[in-house]
């Protein structure tokens, strides 16, 4: 069986890279057509690449970010298109990340967007079942049309190693509003005398308002960290005794399981993170996370101190999250559930190489 993996898409962006990856460990040939200048340019450069190999493959898959890149896609194939929407961009602008206001052209456009992009495709991917509820409650796509593919994390990568004696809170991200780094900087300002150390890694929209709110708080047990290459964040997460996942109050918080949960379970650290209804699709509260509430900074205080003082359930919870992350979201298990979706596509469709 052999994949085009088509689009503008981000190839080094986690979600891609695992699913290339995995789709690769299980007997798929992978062809890359991907072009990322910027404009129209991309385009044109996209349908040349596709010109050469067009009689080569037997499925399309359009990898993430891929919504505008589908209208070409279509235009390009009568083969078996899948979409690997990830996320709606209608969402993610508007409601979470607050760029845009709601019911204006741009909140407009980005809807239709993500309408039209998944309608062109046979199938689309989504990684959590409340994800998938979202886009049949608001964009009125049917559920049929939608599979669930988990984030997972990459375990040549991120696995189990040493760390150093040091009681240390890890957090990496790029600070959009979801994540809720604030209420990650209000736990430490209540834990600044309990011995507790935040190392945090990134940066993004809301780093600026961050950074000038640890200055005000004259905060000295955080420290923030420059964004580092995919590679060496295990060399961060290593030194962490307890890694953080997101708190943000969005709803779009509630629809994902972050990137950073599959790394650190990878790395079998045992982990909090808000509690919600894509978490708990997964993972179980004190048996493979620890979960609080959303947007509660003195709930995530409270835990991380149970942690710094309970080892036997960091232990526990260290153990759960790797067992879950084994068992469900390696970058093997990802491509064999991915291939399954092909061979199901290419049987509907007729393909003749289901293989």
């Amino acid at each position: 069986m052999t994949i085009c993996y088509f689009g503008n898409y981000d190839p080094t962006y986690s979600r891609n890279r695992i699913l290339m990856k995995g789709l690769t460990m299980n007997g798929v040939e992978v062809l890359e057509c991907n072009d990322r200048s910027r404009g129209l340019l991309k385009y044109v450069r996209l349908l040349k690449k596709h010109w050469k190999i067009r009689n080569r493959y037997h499925v399309m898959i359009v990898g993430f970010p891929g919504h505008q890149a589908m209208v070409l896609a279509r235009l390009l194939t009568r083969k078996p298109i899948i979409f690997d929407a990830f996320l709606s961009l209608y969402d993610s602008l508007v409601f979470d990340r607050g760029l845009y206001k709601p019911g204006g052209l741009s909140a407009r456009y980005y809807k239709l967007l993500d309408k039209i992009s998944c309608r062109l495709a046979d199938a689309v991917l989504l990684d959590t079942q409340a994800h998938i509820s979202y886009f049949n409650r608001v964009l009125g796509l049917p559920i049929a049309k939608f599979k669930k593919i988990f984030v997972g994390a990459d375990d040549e990568v991120f696995y189990p190693q040493k760390k150093e004696k040091r009681f240390t809170v890890h957090f990496h991200g790029k600070f959009i509003p979801l994540q809720g780094v604030e209420y990650i900087v209000r736990a430490a300002e209540i834990l600044k005398d309990r011995g507790v150390v935040f190392n945090i890694l990134g940066k993004g929209q809301t780093y600026p308002v961050i950074s000038q709110m640890v200055k005000d708080l004259n905060l000295k047990n955080i420290n923030f960290i420059e964004p580092v290459p995919y590679y060496m964040l295990p060399e961060y997460i290593l030194q962490a005794d307890v890694c953080l996942g997101i708190f943000g109050k969005t709803d779009k918080a509630k629809r994902v399981i972050p990137n950073k949960v599959f790394e650190c379970a990878a790395m079998k650290k045992p982990i909090i993170t808000g509690e919600s209804p894509a978490v708990k699709e997964l993972f179980a509260d004190r048996e493979s996370v620890l979960f609080v509430r959303m947007a509660d900074a003195q709930d995530l205080a409270d835990k991380i101190l149970e942690l710094k003082a309970d080892s036997a359930l960091r232990q526990k919870l260290a153990e759960g999250a790797y067992r879950t992350f084994v068992a469900s979201a390696t970058p093997v298990l990802l491509g064999r559930k991915l291939k399954e979706i092909i061979q199901e596509i290419t049987r509907t469709h007729g393909t003749v190489d289901s293989r």
